[in-house]
């Protein structure tokens, strides 16, 4: 981050070090995280749980945590198969999990006239 600290009127440049000194402040009050995370999975084990189940992505605790090397969503179920909600009544080989942005052939069918509901796979 850089900051011309040359444009800053001497109000600014004053409000810029009073932030600047009180985060530093509530830094520095803070234990290190490796600390923090001994004692959340002290509490966790304790408990019966592990921080993987608490959190999704736990582990031991350490310095700084690991990228999991995927993109993290709400419910955790990235890269995971799902079977097909939909299919095309003209060619079933084609199908469509409803994730996604949707095939040219469902939105052309829908574009047509038919609603979801016509093209759900009867299970």
């Amino acid at each position: 981050m850089s900051i011309d600290l040359t444009t800053l009127s001497p109000k600014a440049l004053q409000r810029l070090i009073a932030d600047a000194t009180r985060e530093q402040k509530r830094k520095k009050k803070r234990a290190p995280i490796a600390k923090v995370r001994a004692k959340v999975a002290k509490v966790a084990k304790a408990e019966g749980y592990s921080l993987s189940e608490l959190f999704g992505n736990g582990g031991p605790a350490s310095a700084s945590p690991k990228p999991s090397g995927r993109k993290s969503t709400r419910l955790g179920t990235a890269g995971r198969k799902v079977p097909a909600k939909y299919q095309n009544p003209d060619n079933p080989k084609e199908t469509w999990t409803g994730r996604g942005r949707s095939p040219l052939w469902f939105a052309a069918l829908i574009e047509a006239g038919k609603s979801r509901d016509d093209l759900l796979i009867q299970r």
